[in-house]
């Protein structure tokens, strides 16, 4: 075995699932998970580039994604194959759940974009959320999804948006 091999993380799949179907899976390297928590690095996993208007993703941006056991999101760092900070996109999604070496997430379609350095923060896909009728199949669910998207624009506004990662 190699040096470099010796010094890779150990891999994991993100599997991404939407209304029951899986919308996207890729491989990444698993950073740490301490049983709540769990971090993940990976290269852009979309074709193309997604150019949002508010901030572009394309080849070689590099995602440092947190997902948590027991929160209603995740938090996706964002930098530039440069390693310039784009800013954070959050994903309101329930529970992850980690079996072996897959991640499974479920995206409840609401979404916040904080730029890198705070002055963007911005509440995304509210119209996709409504149609898509989980607050009729799921209340709970649903109140739990707004409480999260909730929770991370204080954080994004002013909270202790830094420490969410730490």
């Amino acid at each position: 075995m190699s040096a470099n091999s010796a010094d890779r993380l150990p891999l994991l799949d993100v599997v991404l699932v939407k209304a029951g179907r899986t919308k996207i899976r890729y491989c990444g390297e698993l950073v740490s998970d301490d049983g709540t928590r769990v971090a993940v690095r990976a290269p852009w996993a979309g074709t193309g580039v997604r150019d949002f208007g508010f901030v572009r993703f394309e080849s070689g941006d590099v995602f440092t994604e947190y997902y948590w056991r027991d929160r209603w999101y995740a938090v996706k760092e964002v930098r530039s194959a440069t390693g310039t900070l784009k800013g954070w996109y959050c994903d309101v999604t329930r529970p992850a759940v980690r079996s072996g070496p897959e991640l499974v997430v479920e995206d409840l379609d609401l979404d916040l974009w904080r730029s890198a350095d705070g002055s963007d923060v911005r509440r995304l896909d509210e119209d996709e959320f409504a149609e898509s009728g989980l607050a009729e199949k799921d209340p709970e669910a649903a109140r739990a999804a707004l409480a999260a998207l909730d929770e991370l624009e204080s954080l994004a506004r002013g909270g202790d948006f830094a420490a969410l990662l730490a």
